[in-house]
Order: structure tokens, then sequence, then C-alpha cells
């Protein structure tokens, strides 16, 4: 992989937040000490996560916290984007552990930006219901009023894009449904709690608000009038759907009336003032017409029913994952970004950007990270308003479908003993923010 992994990385602006992300579902474990949630029912189906694990121990966060916050504190980080699962939260005591680390946090000199919903929705709850969006709204209140005297910044979702897509059109994530197109109202209930968290979060005092989408650089396989008009819908389907009812509150064209009922009633709940927007990035995709097979998405395969496919990017090395290393899409998707939305779009958080490889000695990882951080500087060099950057991961994780055989972090977890071991992108990511800081 080419790199500048040699040179200093390019100062960035005082004030630029530096940050790692996990999620609640994927490194808690305790299982025992909350309520199921629709994950938890997923796996507990034959053949569903590739080594046929669950996220019950996990990483036993919840029991090692501290040791945890700890490895926050000695990295330097400015802030940790964890997640409030909203299954302990149902459960008796599941507060108090957000509270505990919380002020571990705060104790520690790392800003604490939890995320309300990671995809571990209650087992009893259901996103085709629009009554699940108020349930949210309900929750977020008790959460804000717990933790709102010392968490500033606050994320929505994470990643409605990919529930939608993978959990509820292609069955391949909890909580594992077939449905396709039909699928769409679940992204829309999603849409609408977001708006409504955003409202609760306001009456509760919150003045740092985001939501974290995913997106994707879509790059059409040839000029093919076809291969256009299916990375088109693949752009729409992705990135635009999730964009611009948040940012421009209104649906692509010809979308709203398949989002379901009162859709175009809720776009102005859903457009509510966000202060910043969160991008997740890892690689573009390159779609074309559809074909004898639809390709990957996420390194799960996509069905034949849908009308466009996604393509291999050739020429680029790949992670573990098999998704390839492209950085210069990350710049590319920052300055689209301010392109395509304008003043509309807010200052911008890269709340997740990450690889995975094996390995404690993980040089690839280090390859990645530079270079991806200095895609978001070449951005912010041609205007896009980056005011921060966090890697995904802290802890090697549950990785969803794929269980333990990806692994994304700083630190190696050894699952059998659950000792914690810094690697050497760890190291280096710890050497660039004080090289920032000096």
């Amino acid at each position: 992989m080419a790199t500048d992994a040699g040179t200093e990385i390019p100062r960035f602006p005082a004030g630029f937040l530096w940050g790692v992300s996990t999620s609640a579902h994927q490194i808690e474990g305790a299982a025992d000490l909350r309520e199921p949630s629709v994950w938890d029912v997923f796996t507990a189906g034959p053949g569903r996560v590739r080594d046929g694990s669950t996220a019950a121990v996990a990483c036993d966060h919840y029991h090692r916290y501290a040791e945890d916050v700890a490895l926050l504190a000695d990295l330097g980080v400015d802030a940790y984007r964890f997640s409030v699962s909203w299954p302990r939260v149902n459960s008796p005591g599941g507060l108090d552990f957000y509270d505990r680390l919380v002020d571990e946090l705060c104790a520690a000199g790392v800003r604490p930006v939890p995320t309300l919903f990671h995809w571990d929705l209650p087992a009893a709850l259901d996103w085709l219901e629009r009554d699940t969006a108020y349930r949210f709204a309900d929750h977020v209140s008790v959460v804000a009023d717990r933790l709102g005297d010392r968490v500033a910044t606050w994320i929505t979702l994470n990643e409605p894009a990919e529930h939608t897509l993978l959990g509820h059109a292609i069955g391949a994530h909890a909580p594992g449904r077939r449905l396709l197109f039909d699928a769409l109202p679940a992204a829309h209930h999603q849409l609408l709690a977001h708006g409504l968290a955003v409202r609760a979060l306001r009456a509760a005092g919150a003045a740092d608000i985001g939501i974290a989408n995913s997106h994707v650089p879509v790059w059409p396989a040839s000029g093919d009038p076809a291969d256009l008009a299916a990375a088109d819908l693949y752009d729409t389907l992705l990135n635009r759907l999730f964009a611009e009812p948040v940012l421009l509150g209104a649906y692509p064209e010809g979308m709203a009336e398949l989002m379901g009922r009162n859709a175009a009633e809720d776009l102005e709940v859903i457009a509510g003032p966000v202060d910043w927007y969160g991008v997740n990035y890892y690689a573009p995709s390159r779609v074309g017409a559809p074909g004898d097979g639809n390709g990957e998405y996420g390194g799960l395969e996509l069905p034949a029913e849908l009308p466009f496919s996604v393509r291999e990017i050739e020429g680029r090395p790949v992670t573990d994952f098999g998704w390839p290393v492209v950085p210069e899409g990350l710049t590319e998707l920052l300055t689209g970004l301010r392109d395509r939305y304008g003043d509309r779009l807010p200052p911008v958080l890269v709340t997740e950007n990450g690889c995975s490889y094996e390995g404690v000695d993980d040089q690839d990882r280090i390859a990645y990270l530079d270079a991806h951080i200095r895609a978001v500087h070449t951005a912010r060099a041609a205007g896009a308003d980056v005011r921060g950057y966090f890697v995904w991961s802290l802890l090697d994780n549950f990785e969803w479908a794929e269980g333990y055989t990806r692994r994304f972090g700083l630190v190696h977890v050894d699952y059998a003993t659950q000792t914690r071991t810094p690697k050497a992108s760890y190291h280096w990511y710890r050497e660039v923010l004080r090289a920032q800081r000096r």
C-alpha cells in the first residue's frame, strides 16, 4: 500500500476533534444484565454468524470499562464515541453502567460522545412500526435526563442505511428480514426517530447534536446508460435517501411514496436542525446494471432481484474483509457532500473510518489510517468543513454477522482471556495525536 506514513501528518487546526468509536452490542457483553435485542434473537439462529458466535461476552467491556478508559487516556484521544444500549437502559441498573462510564471518561479528560441507537433494538420492538420512533424518543429523554449534566455531544442514530439494507432488505443482519424495497418504511421510521430524538435532546438542553450516516462514493461501472441509471439509483438508496430528509427536509424525487404512511408529513420533524453531520466511510462502490450476480455490499452477497450490481474495484489493495483501500474516496465524499448540499450541510465529523487486519504489528492498518487522515486534510484544504475524525475501533470486537473473524481494533483482544494488547497502530495513533498538539 502506498503511504506517506514515514512523514509527519499535516497539521490540523486547534480544536479539531480526535477520537475513536465503539458500539455497545459489539463490546459490552453482560447479556444477562439486559433485556434481549434483535441481535440476540438473530444470532441464536443457525448459520447466521460466520463463526457461530454471539455477543453474550464480547469484550466484557461492561465489567472492564475502567481498563478500557485507561487505554483511551493513554492513547490521548479528545473524545470517545460509544453507544448506549437501549435494551440495557430498559433493564434494572442499566443506566447506572453508563453513569459510571461517563464519570470515568470525564475523570480521564475524554469527552463522552454517546450514540443513542447503534442497531441493537429491543427484541420486542420493530422499525416497521411507526410507534417505535416515539418509543425511541422516550428512551432518549430518559438517557439525556440522566447523563445530560456531563454529556454535551450526542449522536442520535448510527447508519440507518446499513440497518435498513442489511437487516430489513436482504436479511444478512438482524432482524433478518428479506423485504427488498418493502423495507423502506423501516428507513423512514428510523429517520423520524432521529428527528424526534433531536427534539427530545433540545428539550433537555443539548446544543451539540448530530447523526452518524454512512456514505459511499458511487462510481458507475461504465458510461453505458444502463450502468449510469443503476449507479444513480444506488446513490439515491445509500446516500441521498438518508442525507436529504435530514439536510433538505425532502426525500429524493419518487421516494417519499415508498417510505410508508405519513412520510411527507414527517419531514419537518426529520429536518430539525443538527449542529454537525457525521460521516462513516470505508470504501467506494463501483455500480452497474444487474448481471449474472449482483456482487456484495459490506462483504455480504446482494440478492439477484436488486436492480443494480456492485462490481469489483480493481487495482487496489484490499483489507482482510476484502474491502478496497481507497483513501481518496474519503476526500471525494467530503468535498462531494459540500458541493451537493452547500450551506445546508453543517460542519462534518468523520464518525467512523477504519479497517480489518490481523496481527498486533499491524503495519497495514497504520498505512490505511495515515492515508485516510491525509485524505481528510486534503478535503479541508479544498474547503470541506471537517472538524473531527474518529477511528473505528478502539477494540477488536464482535463484528456482527462476521462474528469474531474480523479485527478492526487499535487494541487486540484475546477473547479467551480478555487480555488487551495495544497494537502498533495504537502506538502510531498516539504519536500522531501528540505531534498534532506540539
